[in-house]
């Protein structure tokens, strides 16, 4: 087939492929706006792409569960809010995805997760939970403390062993014994 355009039409900036990657649903909602606070709070805690993406997850979905309309699903609200809460690295990271990828909020979640936290991330936190053990001189609230934050690292991960064993069956006998001998057989 033939292009019939003119050497003037071919050399035009094309005006096709400048769709945002997020798909946000129809809203058929009457008198529905961002308002500009809401906005202000989202950009208060931009992601850069170096921080740790567990945490600005938890820190936008707290600040959108604040923000409520009848007649508008609150995940319509993230994707929407979504990338204002982005800057430097992670927008670029966002503007690269390809037009229209992201059409839900659980693929957003996950294409964004997969970005900032990548299965190696996932791996290295997992062993490190796995093979946990309390370091000599560590007093066993410190222990705690530092298995508590290997934990939120590692939010996605799913245990076989519950993590509270896992914690517990390693750290120092010492530690162990006064726990150990406060147990009662019943009969």
């Amino acid at each position: 087939m033939a292009d019939n355009r003119t050497m003037a039409q071919m050399l035009q900036a094309p005006i096709e492929g400048y769709e945002d990657a997020i798909v946000v649903p129809p809203i058929n909602a009457n008198n529905f706006e961002l308002k500009q606070p809401l906005i202000n709070l989202v950009q208060s805690n931009k992601f850069t792409g170096r921080q740790d993406p567990h945490n600005h997850l938890r820190f936008f979905n707290k600040v959108t569960s604040t923000f409520r309309h009848p007649e508008v699903p609150n995940t319509s609200i993230k994707l929407l809010l979504f990338p204002f809460s982005l800057d430097g690295e992670a927008r670029d990271w966002l503007d690269k995805e390809p037009p229209r990828s992201i059409l839900t909020w659980d693929d957003l979640v996950s294409k964004f997760i997969n970005q900032y936290f990548p299965p190696s991330k996932t791996t290295y936190y997992r062993n490190e939970i796995i093979t946990f053990y309390q370091k000599p001189n560590e007093a066993f609230n410190e222990a705690w403390e530092r298995f508590k934050g290997l934990l939120r690292q590692c939010v996605t991960m799913l245990f076989r062993t519950p993590p509270l064993d896992t914690f517990y069956n390693p750290v120092i006998q010492t530690i162990k014994m006064p726990y150990d001998s406060c147990r009662v057989e019943i009969s």
